[in-house]
């Protein structure tokens, strides 16, 4: 049975929820169980899996129903890393660029399970004018899946987010102050200005609210006496955003064992 969501799914009624109201309740991601938020638009027939728990496949992000299916897959699954390119690693942490429309399942799999944690999420399956971010934690087994960041590639008004998602288990570790700095960062590269798209969702208000206060914090604690705000705008526009140590200077064309692709890599 394919992961991807797909009109082949046969239609059917709809299934009694539980008493959440959800469908799937947790998904096995790696090592990790974790409860779902909200509901996403699975095929039909993930409406009745044992004890409400979908398996998911970590690096490849393919669903399954079963324990059993999930084994199977584990001992033939090659995949180690999202696809696409790897535009930035500093020790064991990577961040790859995955295109909607050459990687489209991968893409659509990514938007189901940021669903399950979004609740204004909506984009699902016209994944192909986006960009991924996807990043990582490697070790000897991979590089695992801890959030993302998605964007527009030809957006009218400057929107350098869409949709922004760290896994529940990540959070409140500094990785989402990462994503945003790295949006920003890549917002300088081109040259323009960027923001989230508008409006922004309770959790991803808090989250940018969090860092500037952060980045402002670092700013007036060296700042000169009686600064001003365009003082500030003037250091946001020459340095590098929050305290990531990416640097716009080091942006280059590198390769790197991991992926035969020539990319950009940001070094620190």
């Amino acid at each position: 049975m394919s992961p991807a969501p797909s009109s082949a799914a046969t239609p059917g009624p709809h299934p009694v929820l539980p008493p959440n109201g959800l469908r799937i309740r947790r998904i096995r991601f790696g090592e990790y169980d974790i409860e779902t938020w909200y509901d996403a638009p699975f095929p039909e027939e993930y409406a009745a899996i044992p004890d409400g728990r979908l398996w998911m496949c970590e690096y490849c992000l393919k669903y399954m129903k079963s324990r059993f299916s999930a084994s199977r897959h584990q001992t033939k699954c090659k995949v180690r890393h999202p696809p696409g390119d790897e535009i930035y690693r500093d020790g064991r942490v990577s961040i790859f660029e995955v295109d909607g429309r050459k990687n489209k399942i991968y893409c659509q799999n990514l938007c189901l399970l940021s669903k399950m944690f979004l609740d204004h999420k909506s984009l699902f399956y016209d994944v192909e004018p986006f960009l991924f971010y996807v990043m990582t934690e490697t070790d000897d087994m991979g590089a695992h899946f801890v959030g993302y960041f998605s964007k527009e590639k030809l957006s009218p008004k400057n929107y350098n987010v869409s949709c922004i998602m760290t896994l529940p288990v990540r959070q409140r570790q500094g990785w989402g102050n990462l994503l945003i700095d790295f949006s920003y960062l890549l917002s300088k590269k081109e040259q323009r200005a960027g923001s989230p798209e508008k409006p922004l969702s309770a959790l991803g208000a808090l989250g940018y609210r969090n860092y500037w206060t952060l980045s402002l914090m670092r700013y007036l604690r060296n700042a000169p006496p009686n600064p001003r705000l365009e003082g500030i705008c003037r250091h946001y526009r020459q340095r590098s955003f929050a305290d990531s140590g990416m640097q716009i200077s080091a942006l280059r064309p590198q390769s790197r064992s991991r992926t035969s692709i020539p990319h950009w890599y940001i070094s620190t």
